[in-house]
C-alpha cells in the first residue's frame, strides 16, 4: 500500500496546473500510471481479486488527486463514493475437463484442454456438465439473419447437439451473403455463435479456431476459459449452453476426414446460401466441473460537473481490468498484467481528469468511467448501461481509449470499426488542429467494433467511439506500425508478456490526448448533440428519446 500512497502523493504533485487554460499532458505521469497498475503486484486486474481492489483504491486516489468529484453510486452517508459495484456470477473450472471423441471406426480419442480443444468455465448456471456421446453437427458460421436471406441451421434441429461453427463471417472468404465482406459484422463475432447455439437449446458450441479470420492466434483462445464471468441472469440457462468453447483447426481437419468430409469444401458450401448442416460420424463425450460463486466487480467513475447544462454529461472510459493470473508460459511467467491492455486506456482517462479539473467545470458534466470486467466479455460498460449513474438518454456522446499507441507519435488515428456517426465527423474536424488525418480501421475483419466498451453503449444509442491510435508512426510509418502489430497479436495479446517497457515511447498518448480533449470541450460547451447517420440502427433508439426530439425541435 505505500507504493499507492506515494504514487498518489506524486499525483497530487503534479496536479497543479501549469497552463490554467490550456493543459498539458505529460508522459512521465502517464508512464508512471501505466508502470505501475501493470506491474506484478497488480496480479493482472482481474475481478474480484487483491489486484483489481488495488487498481480500485490506485484510480480512485489518483482521480482525488486530479481534483474531481466521486461519480459512483450514493453510499450509506448520503455521498457519492468512488465505485459501482457490478454484481457478476463467477465460475471457475475446478480442473481441466474431460474430453474425447468416439471415432466412426469405434476409437476413443482423448481431447486436452489447451492444445487440441479449449473449454470455457460454464455460464449456464450448473457446477457440472456431463455430455455422453453427443452428437455433433457442422452448422456452418452458425448464422440465422433472415434480412439477409441466411440460415445456416435450416429445418435441423440441434437440441441436444453439440454444434460446431466458423468463425467470423460467411462473406470473409467470399461467401453470397450481405455481410460485409472482410469487415465483420456481429454474426461473426463467437459472442453471437454462443448466444445462436442457446436460443436453440445446443448442448455445446465449439468455434473453430483459424488465426486469420480469428484476428487471434490459438494461444490467445487458450489463455481465457479457466474462469468466465457473467451479468447475473434468473436463468442463465437461456443464454448459455453448457458447453461453450473453442476447436483447434486441425482436431477439426481430423473430425471432418473421419466423416468423409473434406474441410475445406465443407468452408465453401458454408459461404452459400444453399448450405446444409452435417451431422459428423464422431460423438463427444464431457465432463465439466466448475465452483460457482456470486461476486462484485468494481466500475470506478469520477465526475466535473456542469455549470449551466450540469445533466447533460460527456463521457471518457477505459477498462481497467486484465487477465489476472493463469498458467504459466515458456518462460514461466504466470501474471498477465495487460501493460498495453488496458493500463494505457486507464492512465489516459486519469489525466483527462487532471486537465479538465485544471481547467474548472465546463457547461456540460464530464464523467470519467473505469469499468471493470471487459475482458470477461463488457460486462463493467454493459451493467453500467443497463443501471446509469447518469441519463443515457443526456449523454451526448463517449470517447472510449482501449490499448493506445505505445511506439510513438503519429501522423493519423482510427476508430474501432467502421460506424459513421457525427461524433466522428467532429473527432475528425478537431484532428486537423493537430495535423492529424482519420484513417478508416485497417482490420475491420477484426470485429473491433463489437469488443471495446464503446459498444454496449451504442447499442443503447448512445453515440460512442472507441479511439484507436494512428499507424502511419512518425518513425518508420506504416510498415513498421504493421510489424508491431503483428508482433503484439502473435506474442503478447492477453498473454504474460503484456508488459510495461521502458523503450516506449508515450508521445504518441500525449497527442492523441490533446486531441480527444479538445474534442471533449467542445462537447461540454458547445451544445452539440451529435447524432448517428442516417439508417443507422442505433440512430433508431436515439431517435426514440424525448430529450434527443427536444434538442432538435430547439435547433
Amino acid at each position: 500500500m505505500n507504493r499507492l500512497f506515494a504514487a498518489a502523493s506524486l499525483i497530487a504533485l503534479s496536479a497543479t496546473p501549469a497552463f490554467a487554460h490550456d493543459p498539458e499532458f505529460d508522459a512521465d505521469m502517464i508512464d508512471m500510471h501505466v508502470r505501475t497498475t501493470s506491474a506484478d503486484v497488480y496480479e493482472g486486474r482481474a475481478p474480484d481479486t487483491r489486484g483489481e481492489a488495488m487498481t480500485v483504491g490506485y484510480i480512485s486516489g489518483a482521480l482525488a488527486a486530479a481534483g474531481v468529484q466521486p461519480g459512483g453510486e450514493v453510499n450509506e452517508t448520503g455521498l457519492r463514493s468512488w465505485t459501482q459495484a457490478v454484481p457478476l456470477q463467477k465460475s471457475t473450472l475446478v480442473d481441466d475437463p474431460a474430453a474425447s471423441v468416439t471415432m466412426a471406426d469405434g476409437d476413443v480419442m482423448q481431447l486436452t484442454q489447451g492444445e487440441n480443444i479449449a473449454i470455457r468455465a460454464p455460464q449456464n448456471g450448473a457446477a457440472q456438465v456431463n455430455l455422453d456421446d453427443a452428437e455433433i453437427v457442422f452448422a456452418g458460421y452458425g448464422v440465422t439473419a433472415p434480412e439477409r436471406d441466411w440460415d445456416d441451421f435450416k429445418d435441423m434441429d440441434v437440441a441436444g447437439k453439440i454444434i460446431v461453427v466458423l468463425v467470423n463471417d460467411p462473406d470473409f472468404e467470399g461467401g453470397e451473403g450481405d455481410f460485409g465482406g472482410r469487415e465483420m459484422t456481429y454474426y461473426g463475432r463467437w459472442t453471437y455463435k454462443y448466444e445462436e447455439a442457446a436460443r436453440r437449446g445446443a448442448a455445446g458450441v465449439l468455434v473453430i479456431h483459424e488465426t486469420e479470420p480469428a484476428s487471434y492466434g490459438w494461444a490467445t483462445v487458450r489463455n481465457s476459459n479457466n474462469q468466465t464471468f457473467d451479468i447475473v441472469r434468473a436463468n442463465p440457462g437461456e443464454a448459455h449452453s453448457g458447453l461453450q468453447g473453442w476447436m483447434h483447426r486441425d482436431l477439426a481437419v481430423q473430425l471432418f476426414a473421419d466423416s468423409g468430409i473434406d474441410f475445406e469444401d465443407a468452408k465453401a458450401m458454408a459461404r452459400t446460401k444453399a448450405f446444409q448442416p452435417m451431422t459428423l460420424k464422431a460423438t463427444m463425450d464431457v465432463a465439466i466441473l466448475a465452483e460457482l460463486e456470486q461476486v462484485e466487480a468494481q466500475n470506478v467513475l469520477g465526475i466535473l460537473p456542469g455549470t449551466t447544462r450540469a445533466d447533460e454529461y460527456v463521457v471518457y472510459t477505459a477498462h481497467h481490468d486484465h487477465i489476472g493470473v493463469g498458467d504459466p508460459d515458456e518462460n514461466g511467467d504466470t501474471i498477465f498484467n495487460g501493460a498495453l491492455d488496458n493500463a494505457t486506456g486507464v492512465a489516459h482517462v486519469i489525466e483527462q481528469a487532471r486537465a479538465f479539473a485544471e481547467m474548472g467545470a465546463q457547461e456540460r458534466s464530464i464523467v470519467f468511467l473505469f469499468v471493470g470486467a471487459e475482458e470477461r466479455g463488457l460486462l463493467g460498460t454493459k451493467y453500467y448501461v443497463n443501471n446509469p449513474l447518469y441519463a443515457l438518454e443526456k449523454t451526448a456522446g463517449v470517447l472510449n481509449t482501449d490499448s493506445l499507441g505505445v511506439f510513438g507519435p503519429a501522423s493519423d488515428f482510427s476508430i474501432s470499426g467502421s460506424a459513421r456517426l457525427e461524433l466522428l465527423d467532429i473527432l475528425i474536424e478537431e484532428a486537423e488542429d493537430f495535423g492529424l488525418t482519420f484513417a478508416p480501421d485497417p482490420r475491420p475483419e477484426a470485429g473491433s467494433f463489437f469488443r471495446s466498451d464503446h459498444f454496449p453503449f451504442a447499442q443503447a444509442g448512445v453515440p460512442a467511439v472507441s479511439f484507436r491510435s494512428g499507424q502511419q508512426l512518425t518513425e518508420g510509418g506504416a510498415d513498421r506500425a504493421a510489424e508491431l502489430a503483428a508482433d503484439y497479436i502473435a506474442n503478447r495479446y492477453h498473454q504474460p508478456d503484456d508488459e510495461w517497457s521502458p523503450e516506449w515511447n508515450l508521445d504518441g498518448i500525449v497527442a492523441n490526448a490533446k486531441l480527444l480533449h479538445q474534442v471533449g470541450t467542445r462537447l461540454a460547451n458547445g451544445g452539440e448533440w451529435p447524432q448517428w447517420a442516417e439508417g443507422s440502427e442505433f440512430g433508431a433508439i436515439r431517435a426514440k428519446s424525448d430529450f434527443a426530439r427536444q434538442e432538435e425541435s430547439d435547433d
